[in-house]
């Protein structure tokens, strides 16, 4: 099976993310409530609005209540590696395994290093790019460790030690696929899916009347979603499976597919989308991801990003993304409502959102990065001084990633401190200025900065303290906006 699927899917794709201000809307709905639930857990998820449909509705209603009160289950969700990080539309996905998690039950990230060979048509309004083996599998080691790093940053700034909490396992559906070969694999499974069924599902609907139409390989993707259900169920014991309303009629095939076979009763939920302002999936098809990997977007990138979010949709970003209780969340909301100006909110969402996901390592990284770009003193005061009365100590406090993080477009220079070093030479070596008269005058007039100082003297020789940091960095900047930053190689404890 995975020669047949590698034969299909041979080139390659990198993705790109766009940083920018972004309206999500939740798609909140009264679609499905557990008015009749006793189940703390259930009434949990649909009070914070997280759970938007479940199926099949009458057994969803009474005997999967009854199930997670029974004792522990097994639940699942799956991500497909398509690109190398995951983005803030998985997130909410995560939460939810997270939340089955606290509440002491098992829960399972599939990881699809075999249909991300495929490609999901879900929400798409034409055929994927094709990946080969090699960058899927480097995507599935990148997205592996981060869904680790998000659990673990729960457990150990989240999690309530006094309560039992869930295993979490990591698995990747190639392994299951990859003794298997396509003969096999359509002659003993293939027989149960009706055409009529799979071509009534609305991801199939939409693509047969678009002008690309769909290839036979998208059309067969339910297939294989719906045989990784009844894999883990075999398996592993889940009986439920985790995943966005776009997923519906694929989580339908798994339901479908497993009581044929077996007869068993399993269950599907559905978390709402997060979309941008204009209605689109917020993810990285739509080229406007925030990523949950730190090369991809910064501790601080993601902090900023929730901290632009308006004030009509806070609320319920509050309840989505966060574990806070809800009459913590109430509370917060008043004293907001009161002093808007602060953002109070937003800073709260900005905070826990990044401490999940880069943890408390990566909130106070975000923090002082957002230092330097507020005038707010009361968040940190050393930094504001920082930025705006010449204080060094800020700066000599952050790492060359931070310093890279916070200027993400400036370039990014290590250059041997040779002896004598002057400012026109720190400057012709990190090409920040034109090497003639003109770059000379540039730093006479006055346009070259050196650590937010004015450095206007082109043959003083750079000074440690000063110039240098005793980080051994040099933030350069000439005119109002063009950065680069200097890492001094040899240097070491404030000496040449």
């Amino acid at each position: 099976m995975a020669a047949f699927i590698a034969r299909t899917c041979s080139s390659s794709r990198r993705c790109t993310s766009l940083i920018c201000m972004i309206k999500i809307h939740p798609r909140l709905t009264n679609g499905y409530r557990f008015h009749g639930s006793s189940n703390t857990l259930l009434l949990s998820l649909n009070s914070r609005g997280i759970l938007k449909d479940a199926f099949p509705d009458n057994a969803a209603q009474d005997q999967l209540p009854k199930l997670l009160q029974s004792g522990c289950q097994t639940v699942y969700c799956g991500f497909d590696p398509t690109a190398d990080s995951l983005h803030v539309g998985n997130l909410l996905a995560i939460i939810g395994l997270l939340h089955f998690q606290r509440f002491g039950h098992n829960v399972i990230a599939v990881l699809g290093g075999a249909t991300a060979q495929i490609g999901d048509p879900s929400g798409k309004s034409s055929e994927r790019k094709r990946l080969s083996e090699g960058i899927v599998e480097d995507n599935t080691r990148s997205i592996r460790e981060s869904i680790h790093r998000i659990f673990t940053n729960y457990q150990l700034h989240f999690h309530d030690s006094s309560k039992r909490l869930g295993t979490v396992t990591v698995l990747n559906n190639l392994n299951w696929y990859r003794a298997m070969n396509v003969l096999a694999f359509f002659s003993e499974f293939g027989r149960h899916f009706r055409m009529s069924t799979m071509l009534s599902r609305n991801s199939v609907q939409s693509r047969l009347k678009s002008s690309d139409g769909m290839s036979f390989t998208e059309f067969s993707y339910q297939l294989f979603q719906a045989y990784d259900f009844y894999h883990l169920n075999k398996y592993h014991g889940c009986t439920i499976q985790l995943g966005g309303t776009d997923q519906l009629g694929n989580l339908m095939s798994g339901y479908e597919f497993i009581h044929k076979v077996t007869g068993e009763e399993v269950y599907g939920l559905t978390i709402p989308l997060v979309t941008s302002s204009v209605g689109d999936k917020l993810g990285k098809t739509a080229g406007n991801a925030v990523w949950l990997n730190r090369n991809k977007t910064s501790p601080f990138e993601l902090y900023q990003f929730c901290l632009r979010q308006p004030d009509s949709s806070v609320e319920w970003y509050l309840k989505l993304f966060t574990f806070l209780p809800m009459a913590e969340v109430e509370s917060l909301m008043e004293q907001h409502r009161l002093q808007p100006d602060k953002r109070l909110a937003q800073k709260r969402l900005a905070a826990e959102i990044t401490k999940l996901v880069h943890g408390k390592d990566g909130l106070d990284s975000a923090k002082r990065g957002f230092c330097w770009l507020t005038v707010l003193v009361s968040v940190c005061c050393r930094c504001t001084k920082a930025l705006y009365h010449s204080n060094l100590q800020a700066l000599e406090q952050m790492s060359d990633v931070e310093l890279q993080e916070l200027f993400r477009e400036a370039p990014f220079h290590e250059l041997l401190l040779e002896p004598g070093m002057t400012v026109l030479g720190a400057c012709h070596s990190a090409d920040a200025i034109p090497h003639s008269p003109k770059g000379y005058r540039m730093v006479l007039d006055g346009a070259v900065w050196i650590n937010h100082s004015k450095a206007d003297r082109p043959d003083q020789v750079l000074t440690p303290g000063i110039h240098i940091l005793s980080n051994g960095l040099t933030l350069l900047r000439v005119g109002k906006k063009n950065f680069h930053i200097i890492k001094w190689l040899h240097f070491e404890g404030g000496t040449l």
